[in-house]
């Protein structure tokens, strides 16, 4: 332990020099620090509270996270969301990935279930609404089949098997994707592209939305398929977010299509980003890819039956 650190919980002990460090060149102070890890995975991100008394959110990148995160590119999205109000201010960010942050007061971080209620919902429509409505171009791209194409090349040099039917099913989401985009013709606009719940922060009665790593341009319906995705939603639930992001009480079957077609373009990404994670992380990640198939083949059956 060093001198002048409390440790409230575990934490990376690399991470507590760079912490000190970030809050002497950024904040301008050297007092005790009081630092508790709020979690991450890739990257570990801290609740620090100065000398002060003020608390700041500070983000260490994880190792070898520079060959996962275009860190500028995710810095140009994050300063939108700042700027949209929809993040919290950033003080710093570093071309490393490291951020300090101002942080949400009586921050509570959301779950599938919390995610469900009725006023959240409507909350996440309007997030979405000021990201997706902002008018700006962030010259980011988040191009979801380009993506998926180099994830099969990966799979391939790997010897990953995909599945007995990839090459069909496929065929089938390609269908669906020329079918939209002639129905559609979707805008492309900033998008989150992760909203997974553990990156919704409900703080002071506001929703906050965090983590841009894989912020850039695309379809708007994708992020609202994707929370979908990740909290479980119903039917009923799906309804109420599109009718409160769309804000009209009837959705028809084009706007209905449109939104299931992105919930299978999602899974349809991620179960091949899931494949090759499979070298590295066995099992887990093959059932975590067996999970997303399964849906996205039940997801084109259920198109197929919307006339």
């Amino acid at each position: 332990m060093q001198e002048g650190v409390i440790w409230l919980r575990p934490i990376v002990k690399e991470d507590v020099q760079k912490i000190q460090k970030l809050v002497a060149d950024v904040l301008g102070l050297d007092g005790p620090l009081d630092i508790e890890r709020m979690g991450g995975l890739t990257n570990h991100t801290y609740k620090v509270r100065v000398e002060t008394g003020k608390l700041y959110a500070i983000r260490i990148p994880g190792d070898g996270t520079e060959e996962l995160i275009v860190r500028k590119d995710e810095k140009i999205s994050t300063q939108l969301a700042c700027n949209l109000g929809i993040d919290a201010k950033t003080l710093y960010f570093g071309d490393d990935g490291s951020k300090v942050a101002e942080y949400i007061c009586n921050a509570v971080t959301m779950s599938a279930q919390t995610l469900k209620q009725p006023e959240q919902i409507k909350q996440v429509a309007q997030v979405f609404q000021k990201l997706h409505g902002c008018g700006v171009n962030t010259g980011v791209a988040f191009e979801v089949f380009d993506m998926a194409a180099g994830y099969e090349k990966i799979i391939e040099q790997n010897n990953v098997f995909l599945f007995d039917d990839y090459a069909q099913t496929k065929q089938q989401v390609m269908q669906i994707k020329q079918e939209i985009d002639r129905l559609c013709n979707p805008a492309k606009v900033p998008c989150h592209n992760d909203p997974l719940c553990e990156n919704w922060i409900l703080g002071d009665g506001k929703m906050y939305l965090i983590d841009w790593e894989y912020a850039g341009m695309n379809d708007p319906l994708w992020d609202l398929a994707d929370v979908s995705i990740e909290a479980g939603y119903s039917r009923e639930q799906e309804q109420e977010l599109l009718q409160s992001y769309l804000n009209t009480p009837v959705l028809d079957n084009t706007e209905w299509k449109h939104f299931l077609a992105n919930k299978i373009y999602v899974d349809y990404l991620w179960t091949l980003w899931a494949k090759t994670r499979v070298p590295y992380d066995g099992k887990p990640m093959e059932d975590w890819a067996e999970e997303r198939y399964a849906r996205l083949k039940e997801n084109l059956t259920t198109y197929q039956s919307i006339q």
